[in-house]
């Protein structure tokens, strides 16, 4: 059994543990509390305890002084005790047998002191020689709905195609609480904090093989080893899309990323090098990044980049239109028959049959006006993909819109684009995204993410 075989089978244990340890369980609601009462909220249904020398019960789940005098088995533990009283810690659990254990609490290399990087080399030796794997310090650690595993509360429960890997806490607890109102579901999440054992490389070698995870998306501070994550990603990208924002590509990013998590950066150049090399989708922003797993993870695979765009206000269309010539993206030609069909529902005044397809504002107020349009331009052989831009005057017509939309979609297969028209008081981004269909701030997002998802499958 090789080397990366070994660590597939470790990550994979400890995405499905049987019994969890919380040490240093605290009674008040503090940080650490969290932990617990993500695991119930997502129903972790196998065996949860807690160690805190000062307590027999929290919050219904029994508690033990020590590691050492938990009955049974522990296949992972989560640590929140304080950097200057981690090392017994970790040594108990190495004796328990312990998988995995989750280092929550920084003061390690992050820290740039002498002390910080000894005391990570001790835990990380102590580990090894067990075979005990450790994510973090500074992490979070995993979420996995499928598992009932959770680092924060009220993530959602559904599982979905996308596995995530970030070096930052707070963002994987965020892109996994607001996912579900955007159509987007993780399978399986880590936050991997500051590297001291397994590594981003070693997740994303994990993911290629996970037959669950359709999608692998990334936020990464720093890189530990350059050759093993050029590998891993190389082969990732060959098997799957694999979503990344990269951070610290100039100095005022990386002195952020190395203060966080003692991150060791690369250059704007040898990023962009690693993304052509390898074949990922770079994104910046937490825009981009949100757009474009919505956009691998909701769209139907692209087939081409003929575009038909829909619109009600005519100057949206306009943009769209331009924002099209910006992606290098082609306006469809509308065939004859369409163009017939498009005759007899359009009104001739204040309208336009060419593409982009100006309805009118008639079409808000008589919103069959809408959905026969999308019903011809999405028949027609000659467009690949439907940008839409509409709203009704009223909620009964603005859910019969939006119905529509959803129907012709589903009975097309095609990609539709729907994008939001603001200030307007329907939101639309709940309804699209429960029924797995991508919607947009704007024409320019929307167009972008389809370029980024049509480029990867032209590729691959």
């Amino acid at each position: 059994m090789n080397n990366s075989t070994t660590t597939n089978n470790q990550i994979d244990a400890l995405f499905h543990p049987e019994s969890i340890a919380i040490v240093g369980l605290p009674r008040e609601l503090k940080t650490g509390k969290l932990y617990l009462i993500a695991l119930q909220d997502q129903g972790f249904s196998g065996q949860i305890v807690g160690v805190n020398p000062n307590a027999d019960m929290i919050d219904g789940i029994k508690c033990y002084p020590s590691v050492a005098s938990i009955p049974g088995n522990v296949d992972l533990a989560i640590i929140l005790t304080p950097y200057h009283q981690t090392l017994p810690v970790i040594d108990e659990c190495a004796q328990k047998g312990v998988k995995g254990a989750v280092l929550f609490t920084a003061g390690y290399r992050e820290t740039g002191t002498e002390e910080g990087a000894a005391r990570q080399a001790k835990i990380v030796a102590i580990a090894r020689k067990s075979g005990m794997r450790l994510i973090g310090p500074n992490g979070m650690g995993l979420y996995a709905p499928d598992s009932g595993l959770s680092f924060f509360p009220k993530l959602s429960r559904q599982s979905g195609p996308i596995s995530l890997i970030s070096h930052s806490g707070s963002l994987a607890n965020i892109i996994c609480g607001i996912g579900s109102t955007k159509g987007l579901f993780f399978n399986k999440a880590v936050s991997l904090g500051n590297e001291c054992d397994l590594t981003s490389a070693d997740f994303f070698t994990y993911f290629t093989e996970d037959p669950e995870t359709k999608i692998i998306s990334a936020y990464i501070e720093g890189i530990s080893d350059g050759i093993s994550l050029v590998r891993a990603l190389k082969n990732a990208a060959q098997k799957k899309p694999v979503i990344i924002w990269k951070v610290g590509l100039n100095t005022e990013g990386l002195a952020a990323a190395n203060s966080h998590t003692g991150a060791l950066s690369s250059s704007k150049e040898i990023w962009e090098g690693v993304v052509a090399q390898c074949g990922i989708t770079a994104v910046t922003g937490i825009e981009m990044w949100i757009d474009t797993m919505i956009g691998f993870s909701l769209l139907p695979r692209p087939e081409g980049n003929r575009v038909a765009i829909i619109s009600g206000p005519g100057g949206y269309g306009v943009a769209a239109a331009e924002a099209c010539g910006q992606e290098n993206l082609q306006l469809a030609q509308i065939s004859s028959e369409t163009r017939s069909v498009l005759e007899k529902v359009v009104p001739p005044t204040g309208t336009s049959l060419r593409n982009p397809i100006d309805v009118g504002m008639t079409a808000s107020l008589v919103i069959d006006i809408y959905i026969e349009a999308i019903k011809a331009v999405a028949a027609d052989p000659n467009v690949d993909v439907v940008l839409i831009i509409g709203i009704g005057m009223t909620v009964e017509s603005n859910q019969r819109f939006a119905e529509a939309v959803i129907d012709e979609q589903h009975r097309s297969g095609k990609p539709f684009l729907v994008v939001e028209v603001p200030n307007i008081e329907t939101d639309f981004s709940a309804v699209f995204a429960k029924a797995g269909i991508p919607f947009f701030k704007s024409s320019e997002r929307a167009l972008a993410t389809y370029t980024r998802v049509l480029k990867y499958y032209q590729k691959h």
